[in-house]
């Protein structure tokens, strides 16, 4: 068996706002390079890290991890609907071993996942059953939130099963593929400050919302990008030193030193969704898990009309 990494930036708005044509070229290098090491690696299977955007999970009930024996597209942003092709029996396997290393994990027997966790299978592959994929939410946007040491030891344990796989899927390939991050603060409400309208949905009051909803609901988060990259936005600014020293830390292979990242510190410096980069975190863990690895290419940028500092890289074993 081998191991593979892609992790990247999502945004919904990639469709939606103009950046400008260097950072519109930017980003469409840094998308065919991935997708240039994705198609030549050629997994046989795909695990996904990603958070949600409260349209699958609420506050009514929010796991920390969640493993999916199914999943389902809810097809926001324009994003493309309809079910992932999961290999349940083997996400079966997966959180039971995970729980069977200490770490607790929620099961979804219909997982609906949003945007965040198949936009990059789109980016990719065109379509988001191309390839076997065993979806993993972590809660990214719900305080609160877990230590970071947590994610790094939920993705070790994730890498442990998978390593494990080689003594009866020694020709099976497996990419760990994070999506999310880096540093944003987009207009997401919180339990603390919502209003009773929004502590609703939060609840779970915004699952399945009609087409209106979901539209003026989308439309006020275009709204902001453009006001922010005019400046004009109540935001937290990105925070381009934080992302590139993570990026740094996930290259060195060595992730202890974010055991110390607390969440209201990252929340402080880098902004509400930055939880975001636990993705990140969680797949270089299962991958380090594997083996030594090395990072074979890496982008990043600060995009204000994404409201995100937007990073790519790819990474394999050295081994």
């Amino acid at each position: 068996m081998t191991v593979a990494l892609l992790s990247m930036s999502h945004s919904p708005l990639l469709e939606h706002v103009d950046p400008g044509p260097d950072t519109t070229a930017a980003v469409t290098e840094a998308f065919d390079a991935a997708r240039s090491f994705v198609h030549a690696y050629d997994p046989d299977l795909i695990v996904t890290f990603g958070p949600d955007h409260y349209n699958g999970f609420f506050y009514e009930l929010m796991p920390t991890f969640c493993i999916g024996y199914d999943a389902v597209s809810i097809g926001d942003y324009g994003s493309q609907a309809g079910p992932l092709d999961v290999p349940t029996e083997v996400a079966k396997e997966l959180a039971s071993s995970v729980l069977d290393s200490g770490l607790d994990t929620a099961v979804s027997l219909r997982m609906e996942v949003d945007h965040g966790a198949v936009q990059p299978l789109e980016l990719m592959y065109g379509d988001i059953a191309a390839k076997p994929v065993i979806p993993i939410f972590l809660n990214c946007v719900a305080p609160p939130f877990s230590p970071v040491q947590r994610i790094r030891l939920f993705g070790e344990a994730v890498g442990r099963y998978f390593a494990q796989r080689e003594r009866t899927q020694p020709d099976q390939k497996v990419l760990f593929l994070a999506s999310g991050g880096l540093s944003h603060d987009p207009p997401v409400p919180r339990i603390a400050t919502a209003t009773p309208e929004q502590r609703d949905f939060l609840l779970g009051g915004g699952r399945h919302l009609t087409a209106q909803a979901r539209d003026e609901r989308q439309q006020r988060v275009i709204d902001t990008a453009r006001a922010f990259a005019a400046g004009e936005a109540d935001i937290k600014d990105l925070a381009p030193d934080w992302d590139r020293t993570l990026m740094d830390i996930l290259a060195s292979g060595d992730l202890t030193p974010l055991d110390a990242w607390t969440p209201d510190w990252m929340t402080e410096v880098a902004g509400n969704s930055s939880h975001e980069v636990r993705t990140w975190i969680a797949a270089y863990a299962a991958l380090g898990a594997a083996g030594d690895y090395k990072v074979t290419y890496s982008f990043y940028r600060p995009i204000r009309e994404y409201i995100a500092g937007f990073g790519v890289t790819t990474a394999t074993l050295t081994g």
